[in-house]
């Protein structure tokens, strides 16, 4: 690490006691016959001790300097995003989430009128540099900015922005398996247009502050915004960071009827277009378990 304003000399310093070169006044002298001691770039760099002297001048001067890979798996909440971040130093986890519900940062990134970010942090991989280490609000941004990217790639009408990101939070965290996304949202589809409550348990979850792992029926009846098993239509806002995929199978959902899905536990579902088709199911998979 090669930090900002550092001399030569100090960065000598820094790569002899990192084992790169010798502790040798020729080292000096090779930079400033060649010019080049005033070039040294500041950052982390990947070096290696088999490289010749020359060899790691020029590394410090022309290379870019190291970048860390970090990602975000589709479905995440905000809280476990801080989390991933502030496991390695990049963010304070409290800073995060208190930008995640800032009124006036929120406003300043043309996301609509919204009150939280849950939901806009888009999952992807993103490469950070150690110097000059990217902030909070930037990372924020950046990620708040790629979301923008994609729902422009998906050419709807802004207008449908919210809703959409709501229903896709819901299909991210009800999807095992990929193939199963436009059918998970077309039940969801099916039973807003009859009018019927979407009872998705991921939502219920999202609601309860002390959530231990296990829904109980106390759990089901618990008047939460979100709770979609006591309110008709979408919960208040999203409940995770959906990926395109599931924005996608929520704009493009599969024509068909179903109105119910049961985990058959192996990842995939049970689909049905009747309760009592539905209520044989859940005997099948799930009471018997």
């Amino acid at each position: 690490m090669i930090p900002r304003g550092a001399s030569f000399t100090s960065t000598a310093t820094l790569l002899v006691d990192a084992g790169l070169v010798q502790e040798d006044i020729r080292f000096h002298i090779l930079a400033r016959l060649y010019g080049l001691s005033g070039k040294v770039r500041a950052g982390e760099f990947s070096l290696t001790s088999g490289m010749k002297p020359m060899e790691t001048l020029k590394a410090l001067i022309e290379a870019n300097p190291l970048q860390h890979a970090v990602t975000i798996v589709e479905g995440l909440r905000a809280e476990e995003i801080a989390e991933v971040f502030a496991r390695d130093g990049w963010v304070n986890r409290e800073e995060f989430m208190g930008l995640v519900y800032d009124k006036e940062f929120i406003s300043s990134l043309n996301v609509g009128e919204i009150t939280s970010l849950e939901g806009y942090l888009y999952p992807d991989t993103y490469y950070l540099s150690r110097l000059p280490a990217p902030d909070t609000k930037k990372i924020i941004k950046i990620m708040v900015q790629r979301f923008l990217e994609i729902w422009k790639s998906l050419d709807v009408d802004v207008k449908k922005m919210h809703k959409t990101v709501i229903l896709a939070s819901i299909v991210e965290k009800e999807t095992g398996d990929a193939s199963e996304r436009s059918r998970i949202a077309s039940v969801f589809w099916n039973r807003l247009r009859k009018g019927m409550r979407l009872q998705s348990d991921p939502t219920v979850i999202y609601g309860i502050t002390d959530f231990d792992g296990n829904i109980t029926r106390k759990d089901l009846r618990r008047e939460t915004p979100y709770n979609t098993y006591v309110i008709k239509g979408l919960p208040f806002g999203p409940i995770c960071n959906p990926g395109k995929a599931a924005l996608d199978a929520v704009l493009n959902p599969a024509d068909e009827k179903y109105l119910y899905f049961v985990s058959k536990n192996d990842g995939t579902h049970h689909f049905s277009k009747t309760l009592r088709e539905h209520n044989r199911a859940v005997r099948k998979y799930q009471l018997k378990k």
